[in-house]
C-alpha cells in the first residue's frame, strides 16, 4: 500500500501568545510531509478563530475544545481528516487530550513533560498499547544531530566504559517573581495546578535527565536531590541539583536552574569514559568536542560526510552542507521527521526504516514523570539516596 500524501496535523493549544504552538508549526512543515489542516489553539473560542485565521485555515476546522474537534475530525473521510494531533497546552491538559485523541483512533505528538504526575503517565502508556497508535513526545533535543552522534560515539565504545555524566540546564528567566505581572508563559509553569509538583526540575530538568540517558544508552537508578525555591511567594522550586547513580556503575550530577541570572539556554552535557570523553553544548549545538589522553581536542562539526559515516541517524537529521549552522527548528523538525515517517509505515501497513523511530516515545515520558517524582521524594527526605522510583 503506497503512501503518496502529506499526513495532515491538527492542533491543540498554541494560540495566541504562545510560544512552543508556533516552533512546533514551523518544525512539522520543515520537510514539507505534514500540512496543519485544523486545531482547537485555545481555550478562549475567539482567540481559538482569532489564531486559525491567521493561519489561513479553513474555519469549518477550527473548534471551540478538543472534544469538539475530535467529533468533527472523525466525521470526514479517512484522507481528509487529520492523522494526528500535536498537543502544545499546559501539563494538566496533556493526559485528558492525549487519551481522548488516542482512543478516537488518532496518533499523537505531545509537549512535555508527558503528563501532571506518574499514575497519569502509566495510564497513558496503556493506552498507547491498547490502541496500537503512534505516541511522540517532543524532547527535541535529542533530534540535534550531534546529539545522535554523540549517542552513537558511546554506543560504538569510543569512551569505554562510561564512568560520569554531568549535565546541567540553567536559564534566569524566573530570577524576579516574573509570573505576578502576567507573564503567560512564567504564570503556568509556576502554578502547580498547571504544572505539577515541579516547576524548574518538571520543565527543564526532565530535558537534562533525558538527554543523559539518550546518550549514554544508561538509567538513572538512585537520587539525591535538593531543590530550592529562591523568589519569594513562589509556589514550586526554581533551582535544583541533584547527584546521580546509573546503571553500570556510572555516577552523575544533574543541575537544573532559572534563576542563574545572565544564563539563556544553557543546557550542556560532559561524558566521561575509561578511554575518552565528549562534550556538547546546545547553545552551540553544531559541534561536537571528543577527547582522548594526550592528543588534542578533536572537533566533529555537523554537516560533514564523517559524522554521516559515524553515525547514520547523524545524517538522515542533516539537512545543510557544513558551515551553515542548524538548530532549534531543525532539531524540533527531526524528531517530527523521524516520527512522521513512522505514522506513515503503520499506515502503510510497513515495517519502516528502523532510523525512523529513533524518537522520544511514552517510556520516555514515563522515565521522566518518575524522574520528577524520585527528585521530589529525595528533597524532602533525609537519607542520601532515593531509589527511582518504578
Amino acid at each position: 500500500m503506497k503512501f503518496n500524501r502529506k499526513l495532515k496535523m491538527g492542533m491543540v493549544g498554541g494560540g495566541p501568545g504562545a510560544f512552543i504552538g508556533e516552533v512546533h508549526r514551523k518544525a512539522a512543515r520543515l520537510d514539507e510531509g505534514i500540512e496543519l489542516v485544523s486545531g482547537a489553539f485555545d481555550i478562549n473560542p475567539r482567540k481559538s478563530k482569532k489564531m486559525g485565521k491567521e493561519l489561513c485555515l479553513d474555519s469549518k476546522r477550527v473548534y471551540k475544545t478538543y472534544e469538539e474537534m475530535i467529533e468533527k475530525e472523525l466525521k470526514l473521510p479517512v484522507g481528509e481528516r487529520i492523522d494526528f494531533v500535536s498537543i502544545c497546552v499546559p501539563n494538566n491538559w496533556h493526559f485528558p487530550i492525549a487519551k481522548a485523541f488516542l482512543e478516537a483512533g488518532f496518533h499523537v505528538m505531545c509537549e512535555k513533560p508527558m503528563t501532571l504526575n506518574v499514575a497519569e503517565a502509566k495510564k497513558l502508556k496503556a493506552i498507547v498499547k491498547k490502541t496500537r497508535r503512534v505516541f511522540g513526545l517532543m524532547h527535541n533535543y535529542t533530534g540535534y544531530p550531534m546529539v545522535k552522534l554523540a549517542r552513537d560515539v558511546v554506543k560504538a565504545g569510543d569512551l569505554g566504559k562510561i564512568r560520569k555524566i554531568i549535565v546541567q540546564y540553567p536559564q534566569g528567566w524566573l530570577a524576579t517573581a516574573l509570573e505576578k505581572t502576567g507573564q503567560q508563559q512564567a504564570a503556568w509553569r509556576t502554578d502547580p495546578k498547571q504544572s505539577g509538583g515541579a516547576g524548574c526540575m518538571g520543565d527543564i530538568g526532565t530535558h537534562a535527565e533525558n538527554l543523559a540517558e539518550y546518550i549514554t544508552g544508561l538509567k538513572i537508578k538512585e537520587v539525591c536531590a535538593d531543590l530550592t525555591t529562591f523568589v519569594k511567594g513562589r509556589r514550586l522550586d526554581d533551582d535544583g541539583n541533584c547527584l546521580l547513580k546509573f546503571t553500570g556503575g556510572a555516577k552523575g550530577i544533574l543541575h537544573a536552574s532559572q534563576i542563574s541570572i545572565g544564563e539563556e539556554n544553557g543546557l550542556a552535557i560532559w561524558i566521561y569514559g575509561e578511554e575518552g570523553s565528549l562534550e556538547w553544548h546546545q547553545e552551540h549545538p553544531n559541534y561536537l568536542d571528543v577527547k582522548k589522553p594526550d592528543s588534542p581536542v578533536q572537533t566533529w562539526r555537523r554537516g560533514n560526510d564523517y559524522v554521516g559515516a559515524k553515525s547514520p541517524a547523524a545524517g538522515r537529521g542533516t539537512r545543510l552542507p557544513f558551515g551553515h549552522p542548524e538548530a532549534f527548528f531543525e532539531a524540533m523538525g527531526n524528531v517530527y521527521g523521524n516520527f512522521a515517517d513512522t505514522v506513515r509505515a503503520k499506515l502503510a501497513r510497513e515495517k519502516g526504516d528502523p532510523l525512523a523511530k529513533d524518537f522520544p516515545d511514552v517510556n520516555d515520558g514515563l522515565r521522566g514523570m518518575l524522574f520528577i517524582d524520585t527528585v521530589l521524594a529525595s528533597t524532602k527526605s533525609k537519607q542520601k539516596w532515593t531509589k527511582f522510583k518504578k
